[in-house]
């Protein structure tokens, strides 16, 4: 397939109108139908006069029975001024029509809307060819959400797989487009993972089929909160859609106009494509009906163009051709929006936005919820006692973890299904799903298990040249196809890399395979160098820190964008028994590879040790060890460490309060390091007391102990 001279030709325009000013979507076509209050019969019409099952309120059946009735609303608004229609297809999907036991029509429904919409465009168009009006092919969110449990008592179920939902959206898209349509628009997200399911299925569509159109992407905020329906901020619903390419993000529906303008703004801050945004006509009253005006709605959506927030604005719910065509002439002199300089950074999510860019500080990626790194957790999954091995992950965001590792790799367990619950589960944990997810395994088929369910942006760990380019080109590919940064381990065809040298080739060969080959952004890309165990007692290995952390600083100087992680406790591994001794190789390795430019690690994050508060003997040999500054550092190290084994007490701990003698900006430092929190008022105050404002304890105290934390 190929697209036609004449749609190449609007596709064109569109791209051209929407620099040079404001675009009007049309209205609400749904409830522009309920206000004609179509009997049973007329949704039947004659085709359908003996269906066994009633179907009134199946809108999307009036593209076959009623065709003159869409096409005046159509009309109503392109007489308005309208220079986008949406196709009447919000629930011509398989799942959504399964409501009326019409599934096999979706193909047909899709094609009918499309070609109907098309017809009434091209009219306009030819009446006015200086003002071409475009079609956009409708994907509903579905009646189903994969994001969200439909039994309150198991919140790992689910009623939809991402594969249903792919499937679903691939044969409703084929319609629209063979149907006609300018360009798809997939509005009214509720749930983030069932849009990257639906962006899944419009890629792998134009890959398939050699064509491509561009793509709107529409979120609702369902309330106050400021969230999706599966939770999700605004700037995180971006941040997981953004590898999608869209030509537009926006906001639609659940809201009227003043309630949506703040999240429009955040839309409008956040995303390097153009935005829209059709809000209802104010909120519901008690009977569903809407009664803003179109004077009123156009004093708030006015303001969105004259603040240069939008380029594409419309209406939603109980909006009419009359509040369209108020719309369109109140923007008329504004400018669009111009496309901001947004510096390139990796953009991850969980409910809530993640951004790692150039400033940020070492990100702490929790390590636990690792069945081959951790006997604990591994117990609690053979065992299937999720609901503790949620207790884990979550402790590790509560210790400070920004991303949580999730590792499902062992003999005993089906991986895939170990993986898909946990993944599900953490879903209906806010206070977990806040941060990102990286799915860690050696096996293909599990990180993509683990990609379907997950609505952030996650990170993948990991793929590598090890099955050779092809394969490593292919797994990039699927990647980015559903929305994830990547870790690339330092291998290839001859193995992993252990010297510097091997390092630096085996990472330029994969960041420019990445970036040229696949197009992949190089900001998702995050290199692993390899951390190997040092202290073995085998001299080829006393080198193996200084390697990383020479490759860490080559990859942060010349492979533009990529970040530098890696797993941080191989580094101790040789000291396994003696958990003072390994942190305090950790807190060194740490102190060094991010002075060089690691800028992400798979760490214990709540039991991180700090660099200057380890006791200088044990500083001192084991930085000897991790630099590889003496030929004797191991053994030196082993000749000590016995006297830091264990926690150096026995019986109960007591609180060694002399730090409640130190000045106070160096107490508010102590507490924010070792998280304590029982003088923090007082302190505060102390603080607040001795400063010329308020303003001066957090610039001042707080900022320097939030440097050390860093």
């Amino acid at each position: 397939m190929s697209l036609t001279d004449d749609r190449q030709a609007r596709i064109d325009a569109l791209h051209r109108l929407v620099r040079e000013r404001i675009l009007i979507l049309d209205g609400g076509m749904g409830t522009m139908i309920q206000n004609l209050k179509l009997s049973e019969a007329e949704y039947r019409g004659a085709r359908f006069a003996d269906y066994h099952q009633d179907v009134a309120g199946n809108n999307d059946l009036l593209a076959i029975t009623q065709p003159a009735m869409l096409k005046d609303i159509y009309k109503g608004y392109l007489d308005a001024g309208a220079d986008i229609v949406e196709t009447n297809t919000f629930n011509s999907t398989r799942v959504s029509m399964a409501d009326y036991e019409m599934e096999d029509l979706v193909p047909e429904l899709n094609r009918a809307a499309a070609r109907l919409a098309r017809e009434v465009a091209d009219e306009y168009t030819a009446d006015n060819p200086d003002k071409p009006r475009f079609v956009a092919g409708v994907l509903g969110p579905t009646s189903r959400t994969c994001s969200i449990s439909p039994d309150v008592n198991d919140p790992g179920a689910r009623n939809i797989t991402f594969d249903e939902l792919v499937e679903n959206y691939m044969e409703a898209l084929d319609g629209l487009v063979k149907g006609g349509s300018d360009l798809i628009l997939i509005e009214t997200v509720f749930d983030t993972l069932n849009a990257k399911a639906a962006t899944f299925a419009v890629q792998t569509y134009f890959e398939q089929n050699g064509v491509e159109l561009p793509l709107m992407i529409s979120g609702t905020i369902t309330d106050a909160s400021g969230r999706t329906l599966s939770g999700q901020t605004t700037e995180a619903f971006y941040n997981s859609l953004a590898h999608s390419s869209p030509f537009s993000m926006g906001l639609n529906c659940a809201l009227g106009a003043e309630e949506l303008r703040p999240y429009v703004q955040e839309m409008s801050r956040v995303a390097n494509c153009w935005v829209s945004a059709h809000p209802n006509a104010g909120l519901p009253n008690e009977f569903g009906e809407y009664d803003q005006s179109p004077e009123e709605m156009v004093a708030v959506v006015e303001e969105f163009a004259a603040s240069g927030l939008v380029n594409i604005i419309g209406g939603c719910c109980g909006t009419t051709p009359e509040h369209i065509k108020a719309i369109a002439d109140a923007v008329a002199t504004h400018a669009p929006r111009p496309l901001p300089d947004i510096a390139p950074a990796c953009r991850l999510s969980g409910l809530e936005p993640f951004n790692i860019t150039k400033d940020s500080l070492f990100v702490n990626v929790g390590e636990r919820c690792n069945v081959t790194g951790s006997a604990k957790f591994k117990r609690l999954i053979v065992e299937e006692d999720y609901t503790t091995a949620l207790e884990v992950a979550l402790e590790q965001v509560e210790g400070g973890a920004q991303v949580i590792d999730v590792n499902m790799d062992e003999a005993m367990l089906d991986s895939e299904k170990a993986m898909v619950r946990f993944l599900n589960l953490i879903a209906g944990e806010p206070d977990i799903a806040r941060v990102p997810v990286m799915v860690d395994s050696s096996k293909w088929t599990v990180i993509e298990a683990g990609l379907k369910c997950i609505q952030g942006k996650p990170i993948v760990n990991s793929i590598s040249l090890k099955e050779g380019e092809e394969e490593f080109i292919e797994r990039a590919r699927l990647c980015r196809k559903y929305g994830a940064a990547v870790v690339v381990m330092a291998f290839d065809e001859d193995g992993q890399a252990d010297t510097a040298a091997r390092k630096k080739e085996i990472c330029e060969r994969s960041y420019r395979v990445l970036v040229d080959k696949v197009g992949f952004p190089p900001q998702d890309i995050i290199f692993d160098p390899n951390i190997f165990a040092i202290a073995t007692g085998i001299d080829e290995h006393n080198n193996y820190a200084v390697d990383f952390i020479e490759a860490t600083r080559w990859i942060r100087e010349n492979l533009p964008h990529a970040g530098v992680s890696g797993g941080v406790s191989n580094v101790s591994f040789s000291f396994r028994g003696n958990n003072p001794v390994r942190e305090a190789i950790h807190s060194v390795f740490l102190y060094h590879a991010i002075k060089a430019g690691l800028n992400m690690g798979i760490v214990n994050a709540s039991q991180l040790a700090v660099y200057d508060d380890l006791p200088e003997e044990l500083k001192e040999k084991v930085e000897d060890v991790v630099l590889n500054r003496k030929d004797d550092a191991t053994e030196t190290l082993l000749e000590i460490a016995e006297k830091y084994k264990g926690d150096g007490s026995s019986g109960e701990k007591k609180e060694d309060l002399e730090w409640r003698s130190w000045a106070v900006e160096k107490r508010i430092e102590h507490s924010l390091v070792k998280g304590i929190t029982a003088y923090i008022i007082e302190d505060t105050e102390e603080a607040r007391q001795r400063a010329d404002k308020p303003l001066d304890v957090i610039e001042g105290p707080l900022m320097d102990g939030m440097n050390v934390v860093g």
